[in-house]
């Protein structure tokens, strides 16, 4: 599948918080990549900045993001995020056209 949309972001939580937040947001992942039709979806915290989380994501076209804004399973999510004391979020998707490359 040919991908056409990008996302890349951060959430922000105290560092204290974020093995509170994992397990939470390793079903959330979960169900993202099991439901959600994305081609890739990963989450990694960052080594140097604790608290912080990276995500990428890559989706087969716009529609399938804006269907995954809306799942049932960001509320309880964003509930959970907003919980463990969610600091800061950003996100940002980029329209793509061109073909992978292995370098």
């Amino acid at each position: 599948m040919k991908a056409k949309v990008a996302v890349f972001g951060i959430l922000r939580f105290p560092p204290d918080n974020i093995s509170d937040v994992l397990p939470h947001l390793k079903e959330f992942v979960d169900q993202t990549q099991k439901h959600d039709a994305c081609i890739l979806y990963e989450v990694a915290e960052d080594l140097t900045d604790p608290g912080l989380l990276r995500f990428s994501e890559i989706w087969p076209d716009r529609a399938s993001l804006e269907k995954h804004l809306v799942a049932p399973h960001i509320k309880p999510w964003r509930e959970q995020a907003k919980q463990y004391g969610l600091l800061e979020r950003s996100f940002d998707s980029y329209d793509i056209s061109s073909t992978a490359i292995s370098v």
